[in-house]
Parts: C-alpha cells; structure tokens; sequence
C-alpha cells in the first residue's frame, strides 16, 4: 500500500514530532485536536522540530504537515491513522472502535502506546488486520526507534508496510512479532528500574551511584554496543558463569520492589510534588530533559545524518 496521506491524534508531547517523522518519507501529515487552539499549537511544535532537523542535516520535510480539530474528516481522509492518546484502556479501545467506523476499508491503525495490548485495544474493530502498535520513543522526532508490534490478528503485510513506511521516514524500526506487556524496549527498561530500585532498597548504592553507574558505565556504549553483541564478544561461557552467579541475587518478585510503592503511598511523586527517588527542589528537570534532547540530537546528527541525506 502507498502511504500518502496520515492523521496523527495528539498535539501534546508525541503528536507533532510523529508528523514531523512522517513528513520526512513524504506523507502528508494532519495533527487532530480537540480544539483549535491545540491544533494550532500542535503545528508550531512540528514546524519548530521540523526546523531543528532540517538545520541539523536530519532530513527535510517532503510533504506537509498541517493541523486541526474536524476529527471525522481527517480519519476519513487518511491511509494511516496513528493515535497518541491518553494510556487509557478502555479509552483507547472507544477511539478504534470509532476510528474503524470513519477510516477507509484499507486504513491502518496505529496505536502509539508505549505498553498497552493492542489485541484488545482492537477487540472492537471489524477489520483488526490493519490495527498494529507504531511505539516512538520520546522526543519521537529524535529517537530512532520505533516499535511495530504485531497484535493477535494483525496482518504480516500491515507489519511489514508500516515498518517499510518507518524506515524511509528515516526511523530504525523493529518488529515485535508478540503483543506482551511492555513490548520490547520498555521490558528492557522496566528491567533495570526494578534492579535500580532494589539495589537502592538493599543500602547497596546511592539513587545519584545507580544513575551515574548507568550514564556512564555501560550505558554510554550501548548505542554502538549492544547487550547481545557484548555477550558474543565477551564468550558465552563467560557470560553464563556471571549471570548464573549474579543471576541468584537479583529482584525476582512479580510486583515492583516495595520502596516506590511506600514513595508513592507517602506522596513522593517525583517532579510533580518535588521529590522521588532525588529533592527536585536542588535538581532541575528541565535543564535535564534540554540536556538529554542535546545529547540525542549530537549522537544522530553524528551518527545518521548521511543517511537521509
């Protein structure tokens, strides 16, 4: 299927940057709000990281990207629809079910949630082979990856054309070919936040020594680096010695370590409430967050820019 025409729901922190990626590998993007105020606010985001890329060497858009709040017409007129709405099941599952009685016959749609099944998001759709989850990793117009997770009935040909249409938009795309919890990146994430917190929980190290054993130990190298690679190189004798022997002491229990379940009883929400895991009142998020977006910018601009010039 060509893809020539996309509506993107959402115009708060996913939405603009995922039209601004489409944009890229030639497909007309429409952002849809609810109002107009957030259409129109939606649209100067994209257009400001739109200019961020083009300046950068990251690509320029190849088809335009506009905005607004006619819902039904937007879906009607789109070949693919990719929602980054509130992770809300049952909230999620009223939007395809109405998204399926306004889209094409031939339409995709895409859920952009970052862990919830797309098997049930699609359980309302008469047509649940063109349903899949595209999974951007935030700031989506940055970050490499995307996830295509396949869901029970989702055609391999609608995997397979949404992967293709990924990769020419300039993204580095993977196929989950099972719909679990937390898919593939996040099951890898939810990995070490639960590790981190117990070594926090057991007086083993600082939240500051987790985090900076992380930043820079061996999560510096691994986008070059990856786990499996360093397991082969390493031998694998070697490394099945040292995860049988670690292996024992590691947090195993199906429910997160106690510690972030008494944070969250006692209020400590993190940045919302000015403290976590840290004092927000001696931390600035938002310098953190410009210093992370820096950071992924230097690395891609470095790393991929030839290849979508």
């Amino acid at each position: 299927m060509e893809f020539r025409k996309a509506a993107v729901i959402g115009t708060g922190m996913m939405g603009p940057g995922i039209a601004v990626t489409l944009s890229l590998g030639g497909v007309a993007a429409t952002l849809v709000s609810r109002t107009p105020e957030g259409a129109e606010q939606g649209l100067a985001a994209a257009r400001r990281q739109a200019e961020l890329l083009r300046a950068n060497g990251l690509g320029e858009s190849r088809a335009p990207v506009d905005a607004t709040s006619g819902f039904d017409a937007a879906i009607a007129q789109a070949d693919i629809v990719i929602e980054s709405a509130p992770e809300n099941m049952e909230f999620k599952q009223d939007l395809f079910a109405r998204l399926d009685s306004i889209a094409k016959p031939g339409a995709v749609l895409a859920s952009n949630t970052s862990g919830l099944s797309i098997t049930a998001i699609a359980s309302r759709c008469s047509r649940p082979g063109r349903v899949l989850t595209t999974h951007f990793w935030n700031p989506p117009h940055l970050m490499p990856l995307v996830e295509v997770v396949r869901g029970e009935h989702t055609a391999p040909e609608t995997a397979r054309e949404v992967f293709d249409l990924l990769a020419s938009c300039g993204k580095r795309p993977v196929l989950v070919r099972k719909d679990t919890p937390g898919q593939l990146g996040n099951r890898l994430q939810m990995a070490l936040v639960r590790e981190a917190i117990h070594i926090i929980e057991q007086g083993i190290a600082s939240a500051e020594d987790v985090d900076l054993a992380a930043k820079c130990g061996f999560g510096l190298r691994l986008p070059v680096y990856g786990i499996l690679e360093h397991q082969d190189i390493v031998g694998l004798d070697l490394g099945l010695s040292v995860v049988d022997y670690v292996a024992r002491d590691l947090y195993s229990e199906r429910r997160a370590p106690e510690m972030i379940h008494r944070l969250v009883r006692e209020g400590h929400l993190g940045v919302k409430t000015g403290s976590g895991f840290y004092d927000w009142s001696h931390k600035d998020a938002a310098a953190i967050k410009n210093l992370r977006d820096a950071f992924v910018l230097d690395f891609v601009t470095s790393r991929f820019a030839k290849d979508v010039s």
